[in-house]
Parts: structure tokens; sequence; C-alpha cells
């Protein structure tokens, strides 16, 4: 019998304990043993329930328990977790976790301990809750060099934009219809704000490149300034707005990393993943283009891909040494100035014409873009040729030196 400790009973922690104890039959089955909730750590006390015993409020409990083989974390945020987590493999216990911010920001430090202890280190369900797609990258694409990633990392961003695009509504009152569905937290920032799908693009890159990209070399924009106005015009270029978690390695070997709103094409293989769905898309030199599409969020489906990370590693109580990257380093991740990327650009100026003979003359051909009733100073375009990031930053502060109001930017991803 392997003895496992859960810390954190709260919506992934709990729907690990009711897929254990529901599946617990076939889970013995494929991992060759009984799989035992010897503790749950949680501070709040839950009397009715029917494993009620098992519950502790101190971790050194667990910690010092040498029957203890699994730890599996759900409590999510960086403290305590990760301090109960390193000390839990400094004791030797393999851990699982759901914990996105820290694997995306102490995650190369744990698989070094995880090496040196022979330990497993496992986080499936950090990325895309329920979709697999950790265990695909290091094992099922194992023979392609994938050069690029981007993907829907966050179901309440996608939900909302979902419905300003199919229902015409404003992004407040999308946002509210997200919280009253509790798609979104009470504070929606992490996920509005971009910083969820920034962890989950920082853990897959550093997966997939081998060396540690930490959040605060990523360049972050979330979708609060998109408007109706935006999607309007999106639609003109036959296309819609997502927000895109990216990563792409250029041929210097730095890699480009950037979680920003992006207007893909309306036939592309990521306009239709809608609501609260996640999709993420791989490409690789021998496979092409391969999409993994589902929930990616929520506590059952989440909690499938923790127990799914608790059974491989029941069935292998060893380090996965194939599931490791090293530390990363500064200047690894490009400059997102110096990178490049078609653009649609919204603006509002006394003197239209003249805005667009500086457009053109700065970023060449250009396509116009549409929507009904626009004011007769609103101008709105895409480049046809990718522009320096930084390039068009000059030309939107020299805009605004001259009176023109910037209303929007968006880039253009073919996805």
């Amino acid at each position: 019998m392997v003895q496992i400790a859960l810390l954190g009973h709260g919506t992934v922690g709990s729907g690990v304990v009711e897929v254990l104890r529901k599946n617990h039959e076939s889970i013995t089955k494929k991992a060759h043993d009984d799989i035992n909730i010897k503790y749950i750590l949680d501070l709040r006390e839950f009397p009715e329930l029917p494993y009620a015993d098992k519950f502790v409020k101190d971790f050194s409990i667990i910690e010092n328990d040498p029957e203890v083989d699994v730890v599996v974390e759900c409590m999510g945020g960086l403290h305590p977790a990760y301090d109960f987590v390193k000390a839990s493999m400094l004791k030797g216990k393999h851990v699982v976790t759901s914990n996105k911010e820290l694997v995306a920001t102490k995650g190369a430090e744990l698989l070094k301990i995880a090496r040196e202890k022979n330990l497993s280190f496992l986080f499936e369900a950090s990325v895309g809750g329920g979709i697999p797609i950790i265990r695909p990258l290091y094992q099922c694409l194992a023979a392609n060099e994938v050069y690029e990633i981007a993907g829907i990392l966050n179901g309440t961003t996608n939900f909302i934009l979902t419905k300003m695009i199919r229902e015409q509504m404003s992004f407040q009152d999308a946002l509210d219809m997200a919280q009253k569905l509790g798609y979104a937290e009470r504070d929606p920032s992490a996920d509005v704000q971009g910083d969820d799908a920034c962890r989950k693009i920082c853990i897959l890159a550093s997966l997939v490149f081998g060396k540690h990209v930490y959040p605060e070399q990523v360049h972050t924009e979330g979708i609060t300034n998109i408007t109706l106005e935006d999607v309007e015009y999106a639609d003109s270029l036959d296309g819609v707005i997502k927000l895109l978690g990216r990563v792409k390695k250029l041929d210097d070997g730095h890699l480009s990393v950037m979680v920003c709103p992006a207007i893909v094409g309306r036939d592309g293989q990521l306009a239709s993943v809608e609501d609260v769905f996640n999709g993420i898309l791989v490409r690789g030199d021998a496979v092409g283009d391969v999409v993994f599409y589902g929930r990616g969020a929520g506590k059952l489906p989440t909690a499938s891909a923790v127990v799914g990370d608790v059974i491989d590693c029941v069935k292998r109580l060893e380090y996965k040494k194939y599931l490791c990257w090293d530390e990363g380093e500064e200047g690894y991740v490009k400059d997102y100035r110096d990178t490049s990327s078609r653009f649609y650009v919204r603006l509002k100026a006394s003197e239209p014409q003249k805005i667009m003979e500086s457009a053109k003359k700065a970023f060449g051909e250009l396509r116009m873009a549409h929507r009904n009733n626009a004011p007769e100073d609103e101008i709105a375009f895409a480049t046809v040729s990718e522009v320096r990031e930084g390039d068009l930053e000059k030309m939107v502060s020299q805009w605004k030196q001259e009176g023109t109001q910037v209303l929007g930017r968006i880039r253009l991803f073919d996805y």
C-alpha cells in the first residue's frame, strides 16, 4: 500500500479525494498498488465528511511521517506551498502538484532536488487542467524539434471574449457573468491581466526548450482594454480576438515569449476554441501542428490530471529523468521590443489622412478595417508585413505627441 498526503482541501483537493474514492478499484489496477490517503492538511474542519478523521492542521505531522510516500499539493499560491513541497522532497517524498505559480517560479530548483534525491516531481495539472499536455510534450512528441507553442491557456478570459464576440456583451458585463457562473474569482486580476496564462506558458517554454523561463521575463498583457469596437474591427479582418500565451524559438537561439490579446484568423485552429475551453497548439518539425483541446480548469478535470500523476508516480517511485530543465539566465528571453509581429491599430485623429500617410511610410502596405457607424475621425488598419515592436512603440509615441489618440493595438498571429 502507498500512503499519500494531500495538502489543501479546496476545489482541486476535494476533487482529488472524490476521484480517488470513486474510482478506487480501477486506480488500484492501473497503479499496481493500493493508494491510501493518510492525511489531508487544511486549517478548516470538515466534520460532516466520511473521511473527517484524515484531516490535520500541522504540516510537520506529514513531513516527519516516514510512511508517507507521495505528497499531493493542491493549495495554490507560492507560500506556504513552496516551503511544504521543498521540505517534503528533502525528506525523500515524491510530489505531485497542480500549482502553476509554484512550478513557473520554482520549477528548476524543485526539479534539481528531484534529480539529487531520485524523486518524482510531477505537475501535469499545472497547465491546461484536465488537458494532457506536459506528458505528451516530453514523451509522445519527443522525436520532434518543437519550435513554437501558442495556447488559449485561461478559460475565464476565453469565456469573456466569447461573450463579447458572440453576444456583443461589454467586457464588464461578460466578466460579471463569468463571476456569477463561478468561472471568475471575486478578484479576477490574475485571469484578466494575463498572469495565469503567463505562468502556464513559462512552464511549457521551460519544459520544451530546457531552460527555466521566469514570469518576470515574459511581456504580459491582459484583456481589460479590449472593446466591442475592437471585436467588430477584428471581424472585418476575418479574425477573432483571443488571449494567447506564445513561445517561439528564434533563429539566434533566443526565445520570444509573450502573453497578449491577439487576432487569429477565423479559419485558424484556435479560433473555434470558445467559452471556458482551452486549446494549445504545438508546432514540431516532424509532426507539424498538433492541437490539444479541452476544459482547462474545474474541480474534476484538474483532479483527473492530478490523480493521473499520482498513478504514474506510484507505478515508478523514482525520479523521472526525462522531466527536467535547467536554471534560466538573463537574456535568454529576447526583449519583446526586438521581436516583430503584424499589428491591428485603431486611432482617433483630427487629420486621419495625414496619419494614414505616416503609417504607410513607416509600415508599408496596410489593410483597412471597418465597423458600422464609426466616427469620421476614427481609423483602423492592420499591417500586412511584420513590424518591429520597438518601432511601433516609437510611432505610437509620436502620434500621441501630435495629439492623436491611440484607441487600441492588437497583434495578429497565424494560429
